[in-house]
């Protein structure tokens, strides 16, 4: 269970087995279905008119969590809102709703150095970023990790292991996708709070 406590001390906590692995395969299938469907397209970098593609940045494909959802998806909701509650409740953050999306990175792509509040007021709204892993095949090698950059120097890394949460703190957080020898898939977003 993601400690608030431990999220709010060291800005990023980790939890293993959030999603069984029956949950993650089902989760694994809905994405399948909505990319057969064509709703994945190239993520793209920037806000309003100067959003473009650059894949040296950024080279995943997305699709955003819509209507209508698979049943995997709205359990995986479901759970959300508990954690939601459980932060509000714990650590009094105001997170009031969720952005979430698929993110499928094929070999060799990643996402460079970043943060997810780029300028504009809906970003600013964003208070904690969430990464899920569906990567049931994922092994030691494969690549992939999520790269915390510490403020003293250095960095942390975290494997994507198939039902593992990663939560942080988004405001001024350096992350990075390193990149992928296999194909790898996450479900992205942040909890947001009202302006």
């Amino acid at each position: 269970m993601i400690a608030a406590e431990i999220l709010i001390s060291q800005a990023f906590a980790v939890q293993d087995q959030f999603l069984s692995l029956s949950e993650v395969d089902a989760l694994i299938l809905a994405a399948e279905q909505r990319r057969q469907q064509g709703e994945f397209c190239d993520a793209k970098i920037g806000v309003g008119a100067s959003l473009h593609k650059d894949s040296a940045i950024r080279g995943d494909s997305t699709c955003w969590i819509t209507e209508p959802k698979f049943a995997a998806e709205v359990a995986l909701l479901e759970a959300f809102e508990q954690l939601r509650l459980r932060l509000n409740s714990n650590a009094y953050l105001g997170l009031f709703e969720l952005e979430l999306h698929y993110a499928r990175y094929a070999p060799g792509s990643s996402y460079a150095r970043h943060v997810d509040q780029p300028h504009g007021p809906r970003h600013n709204q964003r208070r904690v970023s969430l990464a899920l892993y569906l990567n049931a095949w994922w092994r030691p090698g494969f690549g992939g990790e999520l790269r915390f950059f510490e403020s003293k120097g250095g960095y942390r890394d975290v494997d994507p292991i198939a039902g593992r949460l990663v939560c942080f703190l988004t405001e001024g957080r350096e992350h990075a996708v390193m990149p992928a020898l296999a194909p790898r898939l996450s479900i992205s977003g942040w909890f947001r709070v009202r302006n």
